[in-house]
């Protein structure tokens, strides 16, 4: 049986034991609630770098959208030509779709050559001739001539003072009765191209319409400024008008025009088989206004307005065209009843701004404008062979090709989450929803297959709208422009002389077209 001090010593030896199993219970206690606490933290960590990783793929993301945005110009975007800075140009990359045609710059050979001939009656002739010998010092008088190499010196006089003609209207009084009777400013002795102007109400010295002509073509033709056509004017015709007169000459030419060439045109264009439509925006009183044009090869009508459908509607010329109808993807075109085709132009523009985002991840944007190159150039070269339309292989081939790379742009956007590939499936359901609208110029070889047409009737309104300080002053000013303009592009698309025809618009009357086309 153990002593007392045994048991003391075990007694004590539990209680010590006791002591440090509370003591490692308490530390134990404080590990669990630091792990705790780590565990914690580490989630909390694990939740921030989720969220860093979440942030970095979005930034990495947005960057890559701006660069692509930055790398924007005319050639990828629906930005214009004339907004891409001329430091900034940068060589056009090589498309496998694009091929060189063998053809070195500039003339071609057997092309045609012009060049200015001499004048067998000149104005003044100067005979430069020999008097002495150049090695014996003889002279020559009336020695035997043994050759005469002739050159000629084109150039202009100053101009002449303007003509003036004074037209005085007599009154005179009768010998029976005596009333005072005054003829009309219209009578037989005066020339038809002054009647109209001689008429007018107004100040007894009248801007004769020659004048007017060449005005109008400085200011209208050219797109001058008002004061550097009056300088202009003065110094090539010395004609000394004032600016009030260059600022209103094109209210003065579209008043004319409005009596029989917008009716004219109007009607012509309404039963055009193939009818280009497109809208530009110009800023007039302080606000943004938009120009629709509507032309042929031929013919050209524009006028103003904001961009709705009914402003569309408005021109006199779509609300009752059935034809063909060449134009961009804008909503606005979406009710016109007519057969509508989209400007391959756009869909290429808009393909290359995917596939110059991702060239190994949009290979379906590269193939499909490689179909569409490729079918165009189909379709020259059987309008080249006279046919009216591609045989049905060549149809089957590029409509296999187009779905072909409709079903790669849904493989390789399927499972991304971007916003290339956002816009990459929104534009593979436009082209699967349009397919007939853009192959609309292979079915059909009348169907152009750019709108170019009307880009070309629209590109003045820039030009304009840069020369006159960025805007037009009035909605008035911007109409009479459309109007003028119209005039002068169909008069040109004849081959008509932009002065022979103002000259006509201030004597006569308007040049009308006298049909859709030249027979």
């Amino acid at each position: 049986m153990p002593d007392a001090a045994s048991v003391d010593q075990l007694a004590a030896d539990n209680a010590a034991l006791r002591t440090e199993n509370a003591a490692l219970r308490t530390e134990n206690a404080a590990l669990r609630t630091e792990n705790a606490a780590l565990r914690t933290e580490n989630a909390a960590l694990r939740g921030q770098i989720a969220t860093l990783e979440r942030v970095i793929a979005e930034l990495t993301e947005r960057i890559g959208e701006l660069e692509r945005r930055a790398g924007t110009d005319s050639s990828n975007s629906s930005k214009p030509p004339s907004s891409d800075p001329p430091w900034s140009k940068q060589p056009a990359k090589k498309r496998s779709a694009r091929t060189r045609s063998g053809r070195k710059p500039g003339k071609q050979p057997g092309a045609a050559s012009t060049s200015r001939a001499l004048s067998d009656d000149p104005n003044e002739t100067v005979v430069i001739e020999p008097d002495r010998c150049q090695r014996c010092d003889a002279s020559l008088a009336g020695a035997q001539e043994r050759g005469r190499a002739r050159r000629q010196i084109v150039d202009i006089a100053a101009p002449p003072p303007p003509k003036i003609t004074e037209y005085q209207r007599v009154s005179r009084a009768c010998s029976c009765c005596g009333a005072v009777t005054t003829p009309g400013w219209a009578g037989p002795t005066v020339p038809s191209e002054h009647v109209e102007t001689l008429a007018a109400p107004g100040s007894p010295v009248r801007i004769g319409p020659e004048i007017a002509a060449r005005a109008a073509l400085l200011a209208c033709a050219h797109y001058l400024p008002v004061g550097r056509a009056r300088d202009l004017l003065e110094a090539l015709a010395a004609a000394d008008v004032s600016t009030g007169f260059l600022a209103g000459i094109r209210a003065r030419a579209a008043r004319r025009l409005e009596r029989t060439f917008l009716t004219h045109i109007r009607d012509l264009l309404a039963v055009a088989p193939v009818l280009h439509a497109d809208e530009t925006p110009a800023r007039a009183a302080g606000a943004l206004r938009y120009v629709h044009v509507a032309c042929t090869e031929y013919l050209t009508l524009m006028h103003t307005g904001d961009r709705s459908g009914a402003t569309i509607d408005a021109g006199g010329v779509l609300a009752r065209f059935t034809g063909v109808l060449v134009r961009d993807g804008y909503v606005g075109y979406a009710h016109i009843a007519a057969v509508h085709a989209w400007c391959a132009a756009h869909l290429l523009r808009d393909l290359r701004s995917v596939s110059d985002a991702d060239l190994t991840g949009q290979i379906w944007a590269t193939v499909m404008a490689s179909t569409l190159l490729d079918a165009n150039r189909a379709a020259i070269a059987a309008r080249e062979h006279g046919a009216d339309r591609l045989d049905e292989a060549a149809l089957t081939m590029i409509r296999s090709r187009y779905l072909g790379a409709l079903a790669r742009g849904d493989t390789e956007n399927q499972h991304e989450n971007t916003i290339l590939a956002d816009k990459a499936r929104t534009l593979i359901t436009r082209f699967r929803r349009y397919e007939d609208m853009i192959l609309r110029f292979a079915t059909d070889l009348t169907v152009p297959f750019t709108n170019n047409e009307a880009e070309r009737s629209c590109r003045p309104v820039k030009i304009q709208q840069r020369t006159s300080g960025g805007c037009w002053r009035t909605l008035q000013g911007l109409a009479d422009f459309a109007i003028v303009h119209s005039y002068l592009d169909t008069a040109a698309k004849w081959g008509q002389d932009k002065l022979d025809v103002l000259r006509q618009l201030f004597t006569t009357g308007a040049w009308l077209p006298p049909a859709l086309a030249p027979s």
